[in-house]
């Protein structure tokens, strides 16, 4: 994949979740305010959380859009697509619509200005190779997202890359999403589900499930311990069952390492974190470790900072959270932290 000669940091949407579900911020002010705090210059968007009747964009929506980047300093980096093939109640969309309605997302990102789709594993081997001329055609990168708990070695994963390799093609690849290298479950989550008067039983399985699968060789055994943990979860207290499914499917067991062999194929990052402690470390993450592996393997492309610490904690700035990740970013990656304590302390306020 071409890259250029230094890695580009941004954001992505998602990350404001809470403060955009909760009005706090219209998405104008959303990138206004990444401007100014200088989380660019990408800026990443889900396209179903920030248009009102996407994937259909009209000329004057994109051209303000476009501008409004412009104007703060960002530049589109990556649209993330959905391929939600369980949209209907009676069955899943054949290959024919899912390629449909990932060709309208394709249009979006061309009128919007995105070099590069993430979308979802929901889109087929088929359906990939089909929409390889297309992404040819519109010049946009196209790359499933390899998310937790799917490791490189993943049979779903294993077949994106051979079907790149029998392609060969600069407009195929992957977005690897930090989440996939969990060093463990983060202690705040686990804190909330106490605090909230979840029954220790339950948290305590729910970890200990989590660990015995992380020492686990097999490759499919987060599924199936996923599939046991959530039977015993409702039996003990039904309250957890959400977050058992997220301790199992955010925060993955991969080895970094992995990625190394992938990196040609990688189009973009998605670099997960949930709280950048004191140390300036996310406790579920070896942030040292994961972006030593993409820099000592050549990857220069670009970093969507993803911050879910919204899952469990609504106390947060997610502002100030993205100021103290991306500083984080900076030293690993060999550039000067972004940044100060005054531009921290304006964005929690």
């Amino acid at each position: 994949m071409s890259q250029n000669n230094a890695p580009q940091l941004g954001v992505v949407l998602y990350s404001f979740t809470r403060e955009y579900r909760a009005r706090k911020y219209t998405f104008e002010e959303i990138v206004r305010k990444t401007g100014a705090l200088g989380l660019g210059p990408g800026f990443e968007i889900v396209g179903y959380q920030a248009f009102r009747g996407y994937p259909r964009i009209s000329d004057d929506v994109a051209l303000r859009f476009r501008r409004l980047l412009d104007e703060v300093g960002l530049v589109p980096s990556l649209l993330s697509a959905n391929v939600d093939i369980g949209r209907r109640r009676d069955r899943q969309l054949t290959d024919d619509e899912t390629l449909d309605l990932i060709k309208l997302q394709l249009d979006a990102a061309v009128k919007l200005g995105y070099p590069a789709m993430k979308i979802q594993f929901g889109a087929n081997t088929n359906v990939i190779r089909r929409l390889a001329p297309l992404a040819e055609k519109a010049g946009v990168k196209v790359g499933p997202e390899q998310h937790a708990p799917h490791s490189i070695e993943h049979p779903t994963v294993q077949a994106w890359l051979e079907l790149f390799e029998e392609l060969d093609t600069p407009y195929l690849g992957i977005v690897p999403d930090f989440g996939v290298a969990a060093r463990k479950l983060h202690p705040g989550m686990l804190d909330a589900q106490r605090a909230l008067g979840i029954k220790d039983e339950a948290v305590d399985l729910i970890d200990e499930t989590w660990n015995r699968v992380h020492n686990s060789e097999d490759v499919l055994a987060p599924f199936e311990a996923r599939r046991q943990l959530m039977k015993d979860i409702a039996a003990i207290d039904e309250r957890a069952m959400g977050y058992a499914w997220r301790a199992m499917t955010l925060f993955g067991h991969q080895n970094p390492d992995q990625w190394a062999s992938v990196m040609k194929y990688v189009i973009h990052v998605h670099a997960k974190f949930h709280h950048i402690d004191e140390n300036g470390e996310d406790e579920s993450f070896d942030y040292e470790h994961i972006l030593r592996v993409f820099r000592e393997n050549g990857y220069t492309g670009g970093y969507s900072s993803e911050y879910e610490g919204h899952w469990w904690n609504s106390e947060p700035d997610a502002f100030a959270e993205l100021l103290a990740q991306q500083a984080v970013m900076r030293r690993h990656l060999g550039g000067a932290p972004q940044g100060t304590e005054a531009a921290t302390a304006d964005a929690a306020g």
